[in-house]
């Protein structure tokens, strides 16, 4: 699992809830830049990983699986 799989889930994940990255995570109570395409990566270069946290989060309120997400991340695989 790359970050780039991660980071295309979260896409994905956000786009089968018929919402943006940005819409995602403010519904998820997270701040809307959280997701952000510029998040990323950080000025040095160096990956930038999606926290569990925030995981959790949109699990939660999408009522969603930690399966229905990695479904999402094998999809890209």
């Amino acid at each position: 699992m790359t970050h780039n799989e991660i980071w295309a889930a979260i896409d994905r994940f956000a786009n089968q809830h018929k919402m943006s990255c940005s819409g995602l995570a403010k519904f998820s109570g997270l701040d809307a830049t959280s997701f952000n395409k510029s998040k990323r990566w950080s000025k040095y270069g160096q990956p930038r990983w999606p926290s569990t946290n925030s995981i959790a989060k949109i699990l939660n309120a999408t009522g969603s699986s930690l399966d229905d997400f990695v479904k999402c991340i094998i999809v890209e695989a």
